[in-house]
């Protein structure tokens, strides 16, 4: 017999998604804080300022974005953002590129594979932005499936 207060499975899918994409853009954030030398070589040098500077905005971008995500009242607008940052940051994967042409072939490769894999994150934050309601309800909604998903969790252990 199904629980009439558990979430639908496609709400649960969705929050799903919604959090894989906060998680990779929280663990991308504090990397960049971490190890923020693996970072600096990708920032295209026409961009004024430091390269670090950029590594570290970026970085902190990403913390925002990531959080942005994973809270359901901001999910929709965060979500938006992120695909927009994703194109906005996609000339460091090019310079990438370019700065390890000269470099092994298997490191060559890897700078070449980052290009194509920019797209289907591009995707994924617009699929979590689509699959938000527009509405101002929509964390309130998310909230209830959550809920509803924990209070079935627990009437399970009963």
């Amino acid at each position: 017999m199904t629980d009439p207060a558990a979430p639908a499975p496609q709400a649960r899918r969705d929050n799903r998604w919604a959090l894989g994409l906060a998680a990779l853009l929280l663990v991308a954030g504090f990397v960049h804080f971490v190890a923020p030398e693996a970072f600096d070589g990708i920032v295209p040098r026409v961009l004024p300022g430091s390269a670090r500077s950029w590594t570290l905005l970026s970085g902190a971008v990403e913390l925002l974005l990531g959080a942005g995500v994973a809270w359901p009242r901001t999910r929709r607008v965060a979500a938006t953002a992120t695909a927009a940052f994703l194109i906005a940051v996609f000339p460091a994967n090019v310079q990438m590129a370019i700065d390890w042409a000269s470099r092994p072939a298997p490191e060559f490769a890897i700078a070449l594979v980052r290009l194509p894999l920019q797209l289907p994150l591009i995707w994924w934050a617009w699929r979590v932005r689509v699959r938000v309601p527009a509405s101002r309800e929509a964390g309130d909604a998310d909230h209830v499936v959550l809920c509803r998903e924990r209070e079935g969790q627990q009437s399970r252990r009963k």
